[in-house]
């Protein structure tokens, strides 16, 4: 389980005739996520003044507690209020590097308008290149310090390299995952946004 904090947007296709109920509706969801422990906050937008399309975000402290948010009856219980006007729903999690992959839908409500969802606007990863030297540079300087730390062990220079490349990676595969790169994604997060 991941103990960094997680974003959740969702994108959300509104009925235009119940507008009104919508606003109630979504803003009775944030005061029940916010009785939840872990809950960071969360905030909701729509494209325009006359659009259907609503943006909204939340965000837990870890995905243990968003998973007792989203388990919850009291979600359950939500989310079935906004059947009859909530046309379609897509949702995606963020949390560090991981957010620029394909990130696993969570639940979503039946979509009864299959070109809206086609049509559904994901925000854009950073480019590959980016993603590349990223991982570089949290890679590079953990690798560089392991390899010196581990060459005057006794022993390590005559082991096979295959084992000493399984035993390296084993070790720092962990660290970059939970230590290294959420660092340098933070770091480097201005430079990453797509577009800039």
């Amino acid at each position: 389980m991941s103990t960094e904090p997680i974003t959740v947007s969702i994108r959300r296709e509104v009925d235009p005739s119940r507008i009104s109920e919508a606003t109630v509706w979504v803003q009775t969801g944030v005061n029940l996520a916010n009785k939840y422990p872990g809950f960071l906050g969360s905030g909701w937008v729509r494209a325009g003044e006359d659009s259907t399309v609503w943006h909204m975000l939340y965000r837990f402290a870890t995905e243990d507690t968003l998973e007792a948010w989203e388990r919850s009856s009291e979600r359950t219980w939500w989310l079935s209020m906004g059947e009859g006007f909530v046309r379609s729903e897509r949702s995606r999690r963020r949390t560090g590097i991981e957010g620029w992959f394909d990130e696993p839908p969570t639940g979503s409500t039946p979509t009864t308008d299959a070109s809206a969802a086609s049509a559904t606007a994901v925000p854009a990863a950073p480019p590959r290149w980016k993603q590349a030297v990223t991982i570089w540079l949290g890679f590079f300087p953990v690798n560089l310090a392991f390899t010196y730390l581990m060459t005057p062990v006794p022993g390590w220079g005559e082991l096979p390299l295959w084992l000493r490349v399984l035993l390296t990676t084993a070790v720092l595969t962990p660290v970059m995952a939970y230590w290294v790169l959420p660092l340098v994604t933070r770091a480097l997060r201005r430079w990453l946004t797509p577009g800039r």
